[in-house]
């Protein structure tokens, strides 16, 4: 069944749980991108495993739900992210017990509030997800649903590079020589992108299963894109 983004049913059986998909990964990226890895001859946080199933899950619910729907997760993703680091960084200021005391440096080390870095993240996000659900919407129309492998990694592309661009330049701009800083956000809108090309054949296994189970499948005609609405 075709449909206007106007008019979705009312509940969905999955829409929830790729929702959940699409939260948790955001959360687990931003918590274990602590950690530096070496992967290719890339650098990058160890945050690049789970961070782009955000953007495959923000794929399929844009493709079947549509950019309202979407656009609404997204901002809840911003919430729960934000929540997240706010939390993180109360808990280091928290006294610790007394056989806890040796340990604490290494907690607030991990957990510790990083402004800058917190900024970066949140506005990466925003803009990134954004992008990548406004295209494959758009494109989705203009291509009346048809090639969805282009629409999906066009997408991605805009949005991945977005992300790793607006982060590293916002969060180590000055920290480190703008060299070096292109080359992280480079490394990691190839390897992000990368990862959406081999995860393509899942995602196309997912998501004519997921119209079928739902009965829609949304085209966004006539929806305002602007991203700040809530409902």
């Amino acid at each position: 069944m075709n449909t206007n983004d106007q008019n979705l049913p009312a509940g969905f059986r999955y829409y929830h749980a790729v929702a959940m998909i699409f939260v948790s990964s955001l959360l687990i990226s931003n918590t274990i991108a602590g950690k530096v890895i070496t992967c290719w001859g890339f650098t990058l946080p160890a945050g690049i495993i789970t961070f782009p199933i955000a953007y495959l899950a923000g794929d399929v619910l844009t493709e079947i739900y549509g950019f309202r729907k979407t656009r609404s997760l997204i901002w809840w993703g911003f919430f729960c992210l934000a929540g997240m680091s706010l939390f993180y960084w109360l808990a280091t200021l928290l006294t610790p017990a007394p056989f806890w005391i040796e340990d604490n440096p290494a907690f607030v080390k991990f957990f510790g509030f990083i402004p800058r870095i917190t900024l970066a993240s949140l506005i990466a996000y925003l803009i990134g997800e954004f992008l990548n659900s406004i295209v494959l919407s758009r494109l989705k129309v203009k291509t009346q649903g048809k090639h969805f492998w282009l629409r999906a990694i066009s997408s991605t592309i805009v949005g991945q590079s977005a992300d790793s661009f607006v982060f590293n330049f916002i969060a180590f701009l000055g920290v480190f020589p703008t060299a070096t800083v292109a080359y992280m956000a480079f490394s990691g809108f190839v390897f992000k992108t990368l990862y959406e090309v081999v995860a393509l054949p899942l995602t196309y296994a997912i998501v004519p299963w997921l119209k079928r189970a739902e009965g829609v499948d949304t085209y966004d005609h006539g929806v305002s894109y602007t991203p700040f609405k809530l409902s």
